[in-house]
């Protein structure tokens, strides 16, 4: 209890910390359409890939203990599945689907956390619901299941963006699973989209499992050694890695005694089906919850402070320009006095008048000149200054290492977009109270948060019962 309510509590303190400090300035500058702690307050989420044969309803339905996905050799169902828990039946009821709604509802229902796929249409609205099931399994986790990965689709065929889908489900999951089977080992065009291009920039290395799913079917132990050589050589290929990450292998039993009462193939007795580990590691992922929640803290921290830093500089250079610029006014004002008065001196009729009467129109021409210079010269320079720092906009940031040149992609648009919207005209002294605070977030809240997890894992069971103790005594 003293556990659950201690890692509750950081929970908690994270989701303040990212409502209080980080989503005000996300929604200002564009970083963010929705409130960044919509994506992280409910449940973790597993979220499972796959070519369209890859047999990703099977394996759910028997995390699950019951026939809640469709199953099939062809595609069963093209839709994006959220399985979540309802334990609105009694315990001993058989497990069952209890409440279904589509996507237009959950979409627009803020107690879950996929407000920000609504930028993906009425297609993708259709093709995405949800599925509250009795199964103990999802007491503590949602899974997504997504549709079979194909080779010759197009996003027309889609009717939406089928990469920018993924890719937003996996940034907000806490485990991806990715699916091969021995027909198709890592050959399908979207399946290498997504792990060339989609997962790597969207989630973490550490969080993608990779199953090699119905190994069964293989004719033979060489048959399966070929197979896994394919995808070794494909993930390779595909992720451009040299250390491959590791392949669980599993087939489903239940499937192998319903083909045909064919006797299963005799190496498999000689491998170990690792469904087992595979579900051990499916049910672990509450438990890398928080630590993703403060990678989550960190690495929208170091954007965001990477972006206003960036707007920071500009405005220390603009501030640096105009001064320039009003230096140089005050040498054409005087240059113009001077002129004038060289000028009064010469003039006959201009000679002879008062001193103090000459003096005010030399400085009246000198005003003039000044003021001609702000208005229209330095308006000119200033803006040749802010065309030619848009076009160098990369040289407003150090980009001295791989994490620096990371943050600055994932907001250099942006901080584009709001130099041209504003013309580089902001509080100069806004933003650096935004960047000190943000920055006091990436470099000191998800530190003192990790601090804590480490101390958490790192504190004997029995001095956990005896905080627990004390808690409840004091209670």
């Amino acid at each position: 209890m003293y556990r659950d309510n201690y890692i509750e509590s950081l929970r908690i303190e994270l989701l303040e910390m990212v409502a209080d400090q980080l989503t005000p300035v996300a929604l200002q500058y564009g970083y963010s359409e929705v409130p960044l702690e919509t994506t992280i307050k409910w449940r973790p989420q597993v979220l499972v890939l796959g070519n369209y044969s890859s047999g990703k309803s099977t394996l759910i339905n028997e995390f699950l203990g019951a026939e809640i996905q469709g199953t099939g050799q062809a595609p069963t169902d093209d839709s994006f599945t959220v399985i979540t828990y309802d334990d609105s039946l009694p315990p001993e009821s058989p497990i069952q689907i209890t409440d279904q709604r589509d996507g237009k509802v959950l979409l627009n229902d803020s107690e879950y956390p996929f407000e920000t796929l609504k930028k993906h249409g009425q297609r993708f609205a259709a093709h995405f619901r949800l599925k509250k099931v009795n199964s103990p399994f999802l007491k503590s986790l949602a899974i997504i299941d997504t549709p079979g990965m194909l080779d010759s689709i197009t996003e027309r065929d889609r009717g939406y963006n089928y990469q920018e889908v993924i890719g937003d489900l996996a940034q907000i999951a806490d485990l991806v699973l990715v699916l091969f089977d021995p027909h198709k080992a890592g050959t399908v065009r979207e399946a290498h989209t997504s792990l060339r291009d989609t997962l790597p920039a969207k989630t973490f290395e550490d969080r993608v499992l990779f199953v090699l799913n119905r190994i069964d079917e293989c004719a033979s132990m060489m048959d399966l050694i070929r197979v896994y050589g394919t995808l070794c050589w494909n993930l390779s290929q595909i992720t451009g890695r040299k250390d491959i990450p590791m392949i669980h292998l599993t087939y489903s039993p239940g499937a192998v005694q319903k083909s045909n009462n064919q006797p299963a193939p005799g190496y498999l007795k000689y491998l170990e089906n690792q469904r087992e580990a595979l579900k051990e590691a499916v049910l672990k992922a509450p438990c890398h919850r928080l630590d993703n929640l403060a990678a989550f803290v960190e690495t929208h921290g170091q954007r965001l402070a990477h972006l206003l830093e960036a707007l920071v500089n500009y405005r220390l250079r603009a501030r640096r320009f105009h001064l320039k610029g009003a230096g140089m006014a005050l040498i054409a004002g005087l240059l113009s006095t001077a002129a004038g008065w060289v000028g009064t001196m010469a003039t006959p009729a201009m000679s002879g008048l008062d001193p103090v009467i000459q003096l005010s129109v030399c400085g009246a021409v000198g005003g003039l000149t000044m003021a001609f210079w702000f208005s229209t010269i330095h308006r000119l320079f200033y803006r040749r200054f802010h065309r030619k720092t848009l076009a160098g906009i990369d040289d407003l940031t150090s980009l001295e290492n791989q994490t620096r040149r990371d943050s600055w992609a994932a907001v250099r648009e942006l901080v584009k977009t709001h130099l041209e919207k504003t013309r580089g005209k902001y509080s100069l002294a806004e933003v650096r109270r935004q960047y000190a605070n943000v920055w006091e977030i990436y470099e000191k809240g998800s530190r003192d948060i990790r601090e804590a997890l480490k101390e958490l894992a790192d504190l004997p069971p029995d001095q956990q019962e005896a905080k627990e103790q004390n808690s409840v005594a004091a209670m």
